[in-house]
């Protein structure tokens, strides 16, 4: 099996073009290990579509399948063009949370940049949650996939490894939840560190940043109809939430590097 290790902001994945085999959660458990596998958050698999121009399924370092990842999503529209799949710039993708359209930014015949358009978020009504003897104020958020937002003053040490591990399995997530830490810099910037569903700590996470940039913007504390800069452990996402709530997710997808896996068991 031939897979291409990419990167977005440091939300690594594996990424194979093909039919997802009957093992998949046994063999992304091994492939993602960082010590014993490939490492990674991950795997990402892109195949046809009837319904889009192609589809992808992500599984999760636990060998779970998510519904969908902004920073994955992006490596599949750089994958698609330039491993020379499509010469389309914009493509339809196929996610279990519908289908996203990417819109490809070419220079030199390579892609540079990748914009999203997530659809439509959903707000929930904030919860308050008390772990290891705090309380913590939820604000929960559906961009195709669960989160739980939770802005405070100093996220570079906010707790996002032992409290997200936690409310990640808390009973009002039934599903399970991505938890992000926010702090506001200002209207336009926003320093944001994620824990996420099925993988513990990334370095970024865009539908978690897409989730945060929305409940930001339910509160007033970001403008909307401009693009909210959000500082990640890996770099920086843009997004905008329009006047309809539509987001928009731009960032980087890069190549890392290509691997062959001879015994996959």
């Amino acid at each position: 099996m031939k897979f291409t290790k990419m990167q977005g902001l440091g939300n690594d994945y594996l990424y194979v073009f093909g039919e997802v085999p009957s093992d998949i959660a046994k063999l992304c458990s091994k492939l993602s290990d960082r010590h014993f596998g490939a490492g990674s958050d991950g795997m990402i698999y892109i195949s046809d579509s009837n319904i889009s121009d192609f589809k992808m399924r992500i599984f999760n370092s636990d060998g779970s399948e998510g519904k969908m990842c902004g920073n994955g999503i992006r490596c599949v529209g750089k994958y698609l063009y330039d491993k020379g799949y499509t010469d389309k710039t914009e493509l339809k993708i196929e996610t279990l949370s519908g289908i996203k359209t990417l819109k490809l930014e070419i220079s030199g015949g390579k892609v540079k940049a990748v914009s999203v358009g997530m659809g439509s978020g959903k707000i929930f009504d904030d919860i308050t949650l008390n772990v290891l003897g705090k309380d913590y104020r939820l604000s929960p958020v559906s961009v195709g996939n669960p989160h739980a937002v939770i802005f405070c003053k100093d996220v570079n040490n906010a707790p996002v490894e032992t409290v997200g591990k936690i409310i990640e399995k808390d009973t009002h997530f039934k599903d399970g939840v991505n938890v992000e830490f926010a702090e506001i810099i200002d209207e336009k910037t926003i320093r944001m560190r994620v824990w996420e569903r099925g993988s513990g700590i990334t370095l970024a996470c865009g539908t978690g940043a897409c989730a945060t940039v929305f409940s930001a913007v339910s509160k007033n504390y970001v403008l909307r109809n401009e693009f909210i800069t959000v500082k990640l452990d890996g770099g920086e996402l843009y997004i905008l939430v329009d006047e309809k709530d539509d987001i928009t997710m731009r960032g980087s997808a890069e190549f890392v590097y290509e691997g062959e896996v001879y015994d996959k068991a």
